[in-house]
C-alpha cells in the first residue's frame, strides 16, 4: 500500500511558474514508477508526465513538453513537477500517481493514486 500526498497548487497569472510534490509513505519509493495527471472540469482525465524508478528516464504529453519538468526524490519518496509558462489551459486539478508496471506508457496502470492539488491559470 502507498499514501501519496500532493501539494504546491495555486493561483498563479499566466506565464508564471509552480512546483507540484507529491510525498509518499507506505512501500518502498523506488519500486514504483511516478506519474503526474490532471483533470480540468468537464473534461477527462489526462497524462502529463511520467518518469522511471531511478529517475533516468521521463515522457511527457505533448502539451507540456518543454513546460514542465518531472523529477523524482528517492531519499526524500518525493517526486515533483516543475511548471513554467503556465497557460489558463493548464488549469485542473493535478494528481500523482504510483504504478508498479516498469515503463512509461501514457496509458498503462497506476495503482495508487492521491487526492489531487488544484492549479488555477489565470489570463
Amino acid at each position: 500500500q502507498v499514501q501519496l500526498v500532493e501539494s504546491g497548487g495555486d493561483l498563479v497569472q499566466a506565464g508564471g511558474s509552480l512546483r507540484l510534490s507529491c510525498a509518499t509513505s507506505g512501500r518502498t519509493f523506488r519500486d514504483y514508477v511516478m506519474g503526474w495527471f490532471r483533470q480540468a472540469p468537464g473534461k477527462e482525465r489526462e497524462f502529463v508526465a511520467v518518469i522511471s524508478r531511478g529517475g533516468g528516464r521521463t515522457r511527457y504529453a505533448d502539451s507540456v513538453k518543454g513546460r514542465f519538468t518531472i523529477s523524482r526524490d528517492n531519499a526524500k519518496n518525493t517526486v515533483y513537477l516543475q511548471m513554467n509558462s503556465l497557460k489558463p489551459e493548464d488549469t485542473a486539478l493535478y494528481y500523482c500517481a504510483a504504478s508498479t508496471i516498469d515503463t512509461l506508457l501514457p496509458g498503462q496502470r497506476y495503482e495508487y493514486w492521491g487526492q489531487g492539488t488544484q492549479v488555477t491559470v489565470s489570463s
